[in-house]
């Protein structure tokens, strides 16, 4: 794809870490409690918007490594398209991991408050270490959008620098 400076390298590693420490927070946390002689174990697959999140931290933080990949063996290129190429999966993967976790909030703030229209008890009372490992998930995942929206400016400038300031969609050697 593209050559990688030292600040995107970093940053894309960071992200990965990230992701896979959020993925692994989720997909390993499982309580398991006593209630009326009942035993009850909760998980992430009781909660359709953290098996969601999981999958596409996963998927995320292997685009990354993929990207990665990538640029340790690619050479600059005098062409926009693989610049925009990269430009669009960052965008797109900010969008995603921002659009999972915030669905996963929500859904773990129905978990914590309960809902009596629903029918939906508060887990949080009884099931405290699953609610606390859920919520650090949920932090870690907002730190890596953050990192992911940085990453994508970064190559919104790498691609952007190429065009002309002066014609519209020209590269600046041909002005």
């Amino acid at each position: 794809m593209v050559r990688l400076s030292e600040t995107e390298v970093i940053l894309r590693l960071c992200i990965v870490f990230f992701l896979l420490l959020t993925s692994c927070l989720i997909g390993l946390d499982s309580q398991t409690k006593e209630i009326a002689y009942i035993h009850k174990k909760v998980s992430f697959r009781y909660l359709l918007a953290l098996e969601a999140e999981l999958y596409i931290n996963v998927v995320v933080a292997a685009y990354n490594l993929v990207q990665l990949g990538l640029g340790w063996y690619n050479v600059e290129q005098k062409t926009s398209n693989p610049k925009w190429f990269s430009y669009l999966l960052d965008q797109t993967a900010a969008y995603v991991v921002f659009a999972g976790t915030s669905a996963a909030a929500q859904h773990s703030l129905l978990v914590v408050t309960g809902s009596r229209e629903l029918q939906w008890m508060k887990w949080c009372y009884k099931f405290t270490r699953f609610c606390f490992q859920m919520g650090s998930a949920i932090i870690l995942n907002y730190i890596a959008v953050a990192l992911m929206v940085l990453l994508s400016s970064i190559s919104a400038f790498n691609l952007f620098r190429l065009y002309s300031p002066k014609r519209f969609f020209r590269f600046k050697s041909s002005s």
